[in-house]
């Protein structure tokens, strides 16, 4: 079993709603459970900034998948969410996922580079993991609180709190510890 943070975020649409519905469905995927969300952000663009304020948050699953395998299942939620990968990198979207954490392994190849590239030098992703797990280390980086302390203060003003989550977890999947091994 593997602890996987991804990060979520939506500047399309009804922001909060393609989060709820991304977690919902990362929630129902076999062999992965969401087990922590951070309240939901709101954030300026990163990258293009020129375009719709962002709904940002992360969560903590846990996971039987591998890595490989967790990426492709979100880029899947991403596809059924109505997110089109093509177009301007940066750019609007109805969800974003990204895969943060994977345990404490270092993944790189093609389309998978984890821990993310940039987790580091984004308050949008470390202001919400901070909430859930600020001592969490970043393999190869330090712990989240020292991570944030790197980053200069408007960068972390930027990063305002919203809602809560609406999602809630589905009494009706089987919980990690009821996983039969492979």
């Amino acid at each position: 079993m593997t602890e996987a943070w991804i990060g979520l975020g939506s500047n399309l649409g009804d922001r909060c709603g393609a989060l709820d519905a991304a977690l919902e469905r990362i929630d129902c995927l076999e062999r992965c459970r969401v087990v922590g969300v951070s309240r939901y952000y709101f954030t300026a663009p990163w990258g293009e900034t020129d375009q719709p304020e962002f709904v940002n948050a992360v969560a903590r699953v846990r996971t039987a998948l591998s890595a490989e395998a967790l990426l492709r299942a979100l880029l899947a939620v991403e596809s059924e969410l109505g997110r089109e990968r093509r177009g301007q990198r940066w750019g609007p979207r109805v969800i974003d996922l990204d895969l943060l954490l994977y345990g404490d392994e270092r993944v790189e190849q093609a389309g998978l580079i984890v821990p993310h590239p940039r987790l580091h030098e984004r308050a949008f992703v470390l202001v919400p993991m901070a909430e859930l797990a600020p001592d969490r280390v970043v393999p190869g980086r330090g712990t989240v609180d020292a991570l944030l302390d790197t980053l200069e203060d408007n960068e972390r003003s930027g990063v305002r709190p919203g809602p809560e989550p609406g999602f809630r977890p589905s009494p009706d999947q089987p919980s990690p510890d009821e996983w039969e091994t492979p």
